[in-house]
């Protein structure tokens, strides 16, 4: 999965910062460090699908990050968080 741009909605940003603890920064390492991806559910258009990437950061944190992946290569974060045990074992597998 190719990923050109990405796309912060700030409510979502704050969102990460106090609910979750987890920095713009730490996605955008999850994402460029060869993230395992998994499709979650269809998007409310064509061709826009909601996504979980399951990665570490250049600091060893495992995360979970959810984004819509558009027709044009961009993902719109809709969250992330630390990864669970469960998610952890599919990013090992």
């Amino acid at each position: 999965m190719e990923i050109k741009r990405i796309i912060w909605l700030e409510d979502i940003v704050d969102k990460l910062h106090w609910k979750h603890n987890v920095e713009t920064e730490e996605v955008v390492e999850v994402l460029q460090n060869k993230p395992r991806f998994i499709l979650k559910e269809a998007g409310f258009r064509d061709g826009e699908d909601v996504y979980a990437a399951f990665g570490k950061t250049t600091t060893g944190r495992f995360l979970s990050v959810f984004f819509v992946y558009t027709k044009d290569n961009q993902a719109i974060i809709v969250s992330a968080r630390d990864a669970t045990d469960r998610e952890r074992k599919k990013y090992d597998n």
